[in-house]
């Protein structure tokens, strides 16, 4: 269950101003969708990913273009990862139809087929059975894909965590389940919800390799993940990265956050993934300190340019309240 994959102790100006640049958008970005929700230009629940950007800027940088992936109801920053365009998100978030799935899912089921990510899921769990379905597919096709999974650490305490983890290992499935494990299942402390805390000691005992990774550290989790996805790619089966990290801000926006001190949070924050890489990378000359700003200036115009064309959205009409809900109303 050990860790095969240590952080890259090399990396290049362009992929650090990539990885920078990606966890950059990810946070402005929902720091807006904050302002937008407060002004109530954003409706409905709002699940922010600030402090957990690491984990999906990592694994999206070990994956093709033809790989899957699946999320979690907190995907905003999975989505932005994977290259969903910030503009159809915006719109997604204000409900229009210009938006990635038509205004109708809003931030929890973010959809873009043409780049495999297979949307958000507001029920707990919920993707983990998908990921089989698409991973069994992709085998029975003879195809060399690889389904990636997000799910948080309260999903392992789900029936269909332990059918899923099952099925994929009994059929050598080329899939990966990453657990992000923030400590938290909405407002339980994992210890006082899982008798067993250690998510990859778990996930070991359907005999397939598991384990932790500190997914605060980008570098770390792009290492732990590339060595995954070539594992899985190359026939040997699920594996299951456990990535250890933690939300900054509450469940969602309606939680007063009450189950936790300050303190905790605060400390957790000391260690933030952005500020991290900046001064690993600035220190270690790979990283001029200039190009932050110049990266801060091109996302503030993206995002400004994204709420923009939200707000110039249109809402479906009345008339296709039934589209996509039954199969005649379907067609076009």
């Amino acid at each position: 269950m050990g860790d095969p994959a240590p952080a890259a102790r090399h990396v290049t100006a362009e992929h650090a101003r990539d990885l920078l640049r990606t966890m950059l958008l990810i946070l402005r970005f929902e720091e807006r969708c904050v302002e937008l929700y407060s002004e109530t230009k954003i409706r409905g629940f709002l699940h922010l990913y600030i402090g957990e950007e690491a984990v999906a800027v990592g694994v999206m940088a070990a994956l093709d273009d033809d790989d899957a992936v699946l999320a979690t109801y907190r995907e905003l920053g999975h989505a932005l990862a994977r290259g969903v365009p910030a503009r159809s998100i915006m719109a997604e978030m204000f409900g229009r139809q210009e938006g990635c799935s038509r205004g109708r899912g809003g931030s929890m089921h973010l959809f873009d087929v043409s780049r495999r990510f297979y949307g958000g899921n507001a029920i707990v769990a919920g993707a983990l059975p998908l990921a089989v379905g698409l991973a069994l597919a992709d085998r029975l096709a003879g195809r060399p894909r690889v389904t990636v999974c997000f799910f948080g650490e309260g999903a392992v305490a789900e029936g269909e965590f332990h059918e899923s983890m099952n099925l994929a290992a009994l059929w050598e499935l080329p899939v990966l389940f990453c657990c992000e494990n923030n400590l938290y299942a909405m407002g339980t402390a994992l210890a006082r919800s899982q008798a067993q805390t250690d998510m990859a000691l778990k996930a070991a005992t359907y005999e397939m390799p598991a384990w932790p990774v500190d997914g605060m550290d980008v570098l770390a989790v792009e290492a732990a993940a590339r060595a995954a996805v070539d594992s899985v790619r190359r026939g040997g089966g699920p594996h299951f990265l456990e990535l250890r990290t933690y939300r900054f801000r509450a469940h969602s926006m309606y939680d007063p956050e009450l189950y936790r001190d300050k303190s905790e949070v605060e400390r957790w924050k000391e260690r933030d993934p952005i500020g991290a890489l900046t001064e690993r990378m600035t220190a270690t000359g790979v990283l001029d300190p200039s190009v932050v700003d110049e990266l801060e200036a091109a996302i503030g115009e993206e995002i400004s340019d994204a709420v923009a064309f939200a707000e110039a959205g249109t809402l479906e009409p009345v008339t296709d309240l039934l589209r996509f809900v039954t199969s005649e109303a379907g067609r076009p």
